[in-house]
């Protein structure tokens, strides 16, 4: 791929539309997901009342890295508002296919930290990630996720097989 720049920002309500579309181009390209493309369960006017919700939320973050103005990767944390809970954050980032490989991992988690660390309030940061998904695993681990259990069968391949999926975490300050 040629060089090509990328921009990072919050997602808003009018990103809803492209936003499906994305998640489900992202779950055809790959089965490290957790959830398959019909798992989104939301239509574009439910979406767009959530991202308001989650753009006025302090401790909830969807970004989205676009390319020529094109989602071309996101990276979300998602937290209960149980107050005993609520200093922990679930990450997921998921990237478009053709932009394997050029950082887009690299670039959204750092800018979660950022965030994690500098505006929310949370002080835990945690993921699950496929025990296969090497690529993902060295990412996390790079930014000192650490490894706090293996779930044994805690998913499924579209063949029905087993997979084991790590849970990760980070702590904040």
């Amino acid at each position: 791929m040629s060089e090509v720049e990328v921009t990072l920002r919050e997602a808003v309500p009018d990103d809803a539309g492209n936003l499906l579309q994305v998640s489900r181009k992202i779950a055809e390209e790959t089965d490290f997901l957790i959830m398959d493309e019909a798992g989104l369960g939301l239509n574009e006017e439910l979406l767009s009342l959530q991202l308001a919700d989650l753009y006025e939320s302090e401790n909830n973050l969807l970004l989205l890295a676009l390319a020529d103005e094109k989602i071309v990767g996101m990276a979300s944390v998602k937290s209960a508002p149980e107050f005993t809970v609520s200093h922990i954050g679930e990450i997921g980032i998921s990237v478009l296919k053709d932009f394997w490989g050029i950082g887009l991992g690299t670039a959204l988690l750092d800018e979660v930290i950022y965030w994690s660390e500098n505006v929310s309030p949370l002080r835990r940061l945690e993921l699950t990630v496929q025990k296969r998904n090497e690529r993902a695993i060295h990412l996390y681990q790079k930014f000192d996720f650490v490894t706090e259990a293996t779930m044994k069968r805690g998913a499924r391949d579209a063949q029905g097989e087993f997979l084991d999926v790590l849970l990760m975490s980070k702590l904040i300050n």
